[in-house]
C-alpha cells in the first residue's frame, strides 16, 4: 500500500485530564461533557500511520460538542489532506468507538470540518447512514481495521 500523505504534521498530544475528587466518588452523577468524549477517540490509530488521530490534528477537543440534555454529541474532524481516501474509515472509527464507549441514549454526529476535504459532503452522507454503517460492521475486513484503528484507544 503506498502512502498518500507520506510526511504529515505530528503535534503534540495534550496533558492528561486529573481526575477530580468529584470523579473519584462512583455514587456521582457526572455529566459527559466534551474533554471525556474526546478522552475517549484521541488515540484512535491512523489508519496509515503508528500515529494516533490527536497527534495528526485529525481531531482536537475543540472540535467536539456534547449536548447532554438533548444527548447529542457532534464531531468534527479534519482529515490530514483534502484529498485523503481513509476520512470514511476514520469517520467510522470514531463513531465505533464512541457507540461502544457511551450510553446508548446518545445519537451521534460523525463529519469532516466543513472546508477540509475535497468530498465532505458525499463522505459526511455515508457516515450519517445508519443503514450504510451497519453494512460496513458487517464486512470482516473492514471490521478488523476499524477494530485495528481503535485498539489502542481502549489502552
Amino acid at each position: 500500500m503506498e502512502l498518500e500523505n507520506i510526511n504529515p504534521n505530528i503535534f503534540k498530544k495534550s496533558d492528561e485530564r486529573p481526575v477530580s475528587e468529584s470523579e473519584k466518588n462512583e455514587n456521582t452523577v457526572d455529566p459527559i461533557d466534551s474533554r471525556e468524549v474526546f478522552d475517549l477517540i484521541r488515540n484512535i490509530n491512523d489508519p496509515e500511520h503508528p500515529l494516533t488521530l490527536e497527534e495528526l490534528h485529525v481531531l482536537e477537543e475543540s472540535r467536539v460538542e456534547v449536548d447532554n440534555e438533548k444527548s447529542f454529541i457532534r464531531i468534527l474532524f479534519t482529515p490530514t489532506i483534502p484529498h485523503c481516501s481513509m476520512a470514511t474509515l476514520i469517520g467510522l472509527s470514531i463513531r465505533v468507538k464512541l457507540l461502544r464507549s457511551l450510553p446508548p441514549r446518545f445519537k451521534i454526529s460523525v463529519q469532516i470540518t466543513p472546508g477540509t476535504h475535497s468530498s465532505e459532503n458525499a463522505i459526511n452522507k455515508q457516515l450519517a447512514d445508519k443503514e450504510r454503517i451497519s453494512a460496513s460492521l458487517e464486512n470482516s475486513t473492514l471490521l478488523e481495521v476499524v477494530n485495528q484503528c481503535i485498539a489502542r484507544s481502549n489502552r
